[in-house]
C-alpha cells in the first residue's frame, strides 16, 4: 500500500469536517473542536487506564443515536469537560442537533487530557475557562488550522519534550481519504531514547516531521521506559485523538476503525496505553466518498488509520514551539 498525503495533510482532507482551535496562553491550555458539516457516524475506543470523557456511551454500536455533530478535545483535566457545553451552545445557536420531542440537542462527545502541571497559571477563579474556549473554537473552525502548540495541544507534554496538537491524512488507491488528529500528552516518549528520531519514522511521508528516519545504530537506551513526571505520573497524561474517513461505515465499522487507529499510538509512543494514560480514539465516517468497502479494502483502511495516526502524533510534537514558563523544551530545541 503506497502512502500519499492529502493536499493539506490534515484531518480536514476528509470531506465534511472542519477544525477550530482556541487557547488561553496564561493558563497554558486550550480546546480543539472537530465540526461535522452533517450529522456523522461515530464511535470510540478507550484503551488507556485513566480516561476523562463525556457522551461516549452514546457512541457504542448497540445504542440508539447513530450520528453526532462535533467532537471536542480539551486540556484542563476534568475541568476541560466544560468545553463541550460551549460547543453545544454555539451549535444550538445555529440550529444544529439531534431532533427529539420538538427540540434540537447537539450531540458533542468530548475527551480531556491532563495539562494542569505545565507551568501555566491555573488560578482562574470560580469557573474554568473551557466553556468559553469551546464556544470560541467553533467560531474559528475551518479547513486549515494550526498544529503544534495550539488548541488542545497548547499545554501538552510528553516524556522530556513538549507535546502538541498533530494532524495528518492519507489518500488510498481507492480514492478514500483517512485523516487523524491527536492531542499528544503521553506519559511515554515519542522519540527513540534521548535522540531526536521519532518512533513513527517508518510511516513518515516526505519530511513532515524531520525526515530523520531511525538512528543508526540504535542507542543502547532505545527501549528504556522514559516517563513524564515519574514521581507523580498517575493521571497526569493522555493522548486523545480522532480518526476520520470519507468512506461509508456503520457504527460498528467506525468502532473497528477506532480500534485500528490505536495501533498508531503503539507505533508512535513508547510506552502507550498505560494505566497512567487515558488514551482514546474517536472515529468519524462522513460517507462523503460514497464508497462502501470490500473486506480487503477494509484491511487497507485500518492500516492507513494506524499509520496516519502515528504520523499525526509525531507531527504534533515536531511542530511544538517554546512559550514563556515552559517546564519542558520543544522538539526543535533537542
Amino acid at each position: 500500500m503506497t502512502l500519499k498525503a492529502g493536499p493539506l495533510n490534515l484531518i480536514t482532507d476528509v470531506a465534511g469536517l472542519r477544525v477550530g482551535n482556541a487557547a488561553d496562553q496564561k493558563v497554558k491550555s486550550g480546546v480543539t473542536v472537530i465540526l461535522c458539516d452533517e450529522a456523522t457516524t461515530a464511535a470510540v475506543q478507550v484503551l488507556g487506564g485513566a480516561p476523562g470523557t463525556r457522551e461516549t456511551d452514546v457512541l457504542e454500536p448497540h445504542n440508539a443515536v447513530e450520528t453526532i455533530n462535533a467532537v471536542v478535545l480539551s486540556g484542563g483535566s476534568a475541568f476541560g469537560l466544560d468545553a463541550a457545553s460551549g460547543v453545544q451552545a454555539a451549535l444550538r445557536e445555529r440550529g444544529v442537533g439531534f431532533e427529539v420531542g420538538g427540540y434540537r440537542v447537539p450531540i458533542v462527545p468530548a475527551a480531556i487530557l491532563f495539562d494542569l502541571r505545565n507551568g501555566g497559571d491555573k488560578d482562574w477563579g470560580r469557573y474554568a475557562p473551557y466553556r468559553e474556549l469551546g464556544y470560541d473554537a467553533v467560531q474559528a473552525a475551518s479547513a486549515k488550522f494550526a498544529i503544534g502548540t495550539a488548541g488542545a495541544g497548547t499545554g501538552a507534554l510528553s516524556a522530556g519534550l513538549k507535546g502538541g496538537l498533530g494532524s495528518a491524512s492519507t489518500v488510498l488507491s481507492t480514492g478514500v481519504t483517512v485523516g487523524a488528529l491527536a492531542a499528544v500528552n503521553p506519559v511515554g516518549s515519542v522519540t527513540v531514547g534521548r535522540t531526536r528520531h521519532f518512533w513513527a519514522a517508518p510511516f513518515e511521508i516526505g519530511d513532515e516531521f524531520g525526515d530523520l528516519g531511525y538512528p543508526a545504530p540504535m542507542p543502547e537506551d532505545a527501549t528504556r521506559v522514559l516517563l513524564k513526571f515519574r514521581d507523580k505520573a498517575y493521571g497526569a497524561n493522555t493522548t486523545i485523538a480522532v480518526v476520520a474517513t470519507d468512506a461509508v461505515l456503520t457504527k460498528a465499522g467506525a468502532k473497528r476503525l477506532a480500534i485500528a487507529a490505536h495501533d498508531g499510538f503503539a507505533r508512535a509512543i513508547w510506552p502507550s496505553h498505560t494505566p497512567m494514560d487515558g488514551d482514546l480514539v474517536f472515529a468519524l465516517a462522513t460517507g462523503r466518498s460514497g464508497k462502501v468497502l470490500s473486506p480487503d479494502e477494509t484491511i487497507d483502511l485500518g492500516a492507513a488509520a494506524a499509520s496516519t495516526m502515528a504520523r499525526a502524533i509525531a507531527r504534533g510534537v515536531h511542530a511544538a514551539t517554546a512559550a514563556p514558563g515552559d517546564v519542558m523544551p520543544p522538539w526543535s530545541a533537542r
